[in-house]
């Protein structure tokens, strides 16, 4: 994979200082600096929350596990990475930079953090300085102008080819780790064994997953965010639903899958249908196409699947127009996806700012903007059963066009979701996601 990357970089870092001399010259800037961050101190305590990187740093570089270090570009020079590399002998002290990237930048290695500060420009003011007041130091504060800070955004949503082959990596190793959990899930685990056996397949650890997995067996499907990780498993498996997604040099995959225990047959049958109504709409992640508009478009192929199987009895308009088909489906679609999982500037109408509205009535979509050649978007319908959203259709005028002995009966299984990474590509899309099951 490191040959493919070598020859892939220069062409990411020629792109890269290419955007960035756009936004300095918009925002009236000399140079981009950018921290790595520093750990979070715990409080109370010494010591720290796992390590986030900032998402500009790892933009440039890949590294992941480099605190305390700064990335300064001038326009016309080549870059310069200010490493930090402290004489500790109660840490691990990261390893002198190597790899495929190191010739491309100017590389000034430091023993303390303040040293950093005589390598960054001697005229802070003329600095776009991009991070949170973690990676402040000294009189070094970031300020993250807007119009810099928008012009990457907005750019950021079209990947190059170097980082569509980290986001691939990033797709096989989380599905290795969804092949391991299935299997686990399959062999009766518990949902904390379950997700051991997800980490060890993808081969890391938790601080390195780009979100908090959620596994989830049986009613716990039906909360979104389900992240408690039972250590007992039920007596009896009816369902497992399973949102996890693995990392690659700092990009993420995102990845769910839903799966009926032995004798659900019912169930096994509406997930098949959702499986294949999220191939469809994978399907139209086309140039042009409004993310917004294939939301709106989802919620009416979803409610035809509920009333396929008899949990409502209305029309699939009627049940978009009434809110019914959001009790059942109550959140996006899905979102861009890259350097963090949901990616930024979702919403951002333009390189210079301004926003793109929700539809009315779906305040949880994370993604407005149209799909364009070179975007990454996530495809993650579902069909859940949720006591509080439920409870509250049962005192609406059209409570009688639910079937609210199916919907009872399939309490027990939480819900559904499947998840595909999909690149928008000039012809057909790519998907990254199944793509990679197919690989294993």
């Amino acid at each position: 994979m490191n040959d493919a990357l070598a020859a892939l970089y220069p062409q990411h870092l020629a792109t890269l200082r290419e955007r960035t001399d756009t936004a300095l010259a918009r925002g009236g800037f000399e140079h981009l600096v950018v921290p790595a961050g520093r750990p979070i101190t715990k409080f109370l305590d010494d010591q720290d929350y796992p390590f986030i990187v900032n998402p500009h740093f790892k933009h440039w570089l890949p590294l992941v596990d480099a605190p305390g270090s700064w990335l300064v570009y001038t326009p016309g020079e080549k870059p310069k990475l200010v490493f930090l590399q402290p004489r500790d002998y109660w840490h691990v002290v990261p390893e002198a930079p190597s790899g495929y990237w190191v010739d491309h930048f100017d590389i000034v290695v430091v023993r303390k953090p303040a040293d950093a500060i005589a390598e960054l420009p001697a005229t802070l003011s003329r600095c776009a300085i991009i991070g949170d007041q973690f990676c402040n130091l000294q009189d070094v504060c970031a300020n993250n102008p807007p119009a810099v800070v928008d012009h990457l955004h907005y750019h950021r949503a079209y990947k190059t080819p170097y980082e569509l082959e980290l986001m691939r990596e990033a797709s096989r190793r989380g599905a290795r780790g969804h092949r391991a959990a299935e299997r686990a899930f399959r062999e009766g685990e518990s949902e904390f064994g379950i997700h051991l056996a997800y980490l060890a397949a993808a081969r890391q650890l938790d601080a390195e997953l780009p979100y908090a997995s959620i596994v989830g067996l049986n009613e716990h499907g039906a909360v979104l965010h389900y992240t408690n990780f039972d250590r007992h498993a039920p007596k009896e498996s009816h369902s497992f639903l399973i949102d996890a997604g693995a990392s690659a040099a700092g990009y993420a995959s995102d990845i769910t899958r839903t799966y009926a225990g032995d004798g659900a047959a019912e169930f096994q049958a509406l997930i098949d249908s959702v499986d294949a109504a999220e191939r469809s709409f994978a399907a139209k992640v086309r140039h042009g196409q409004s993310y917004a508009d294939l939301h709106i478009h989802a919620h009416h192929v979803l409610a035809g699947v509920l009333r396929e199987h008899d949990f409502i009895r209305m029309t699939p308009e009627s049940a978009v127009e009434s809110g019914v088909s959001s009790a059942f489906f109550p959140h996006g679609l899905g979102h861009g996806i890259g350097l963090q999982v949901h990616d930024v500037a979702g919403f951002q109408a333009a390189e210079t700012g301004g926003t793109i509205a929700k539809p009315e009535g779906h305040p949880y979509l994370r993604l407005t903007r149209p799909v364009e050649t070179g975007m990454v978007v996530t495809i993650e319908p579902g069909i859940y059963f949720i006591d509080m959203l439920l409870a509250e259709l049962k005192h609406k005028p059209f409570a009688a066009d639910i079937n609210w002995t199916k919907v009872d009966a399939f309490r027990k299984y939480g819900g559904i979701r499947i998840e595909d990474d999909v690149v928008c590509t000039a012809g057909e899309p790519e998907n990254l996601t199944r793509d990679a099951f197919a690989q294993l």
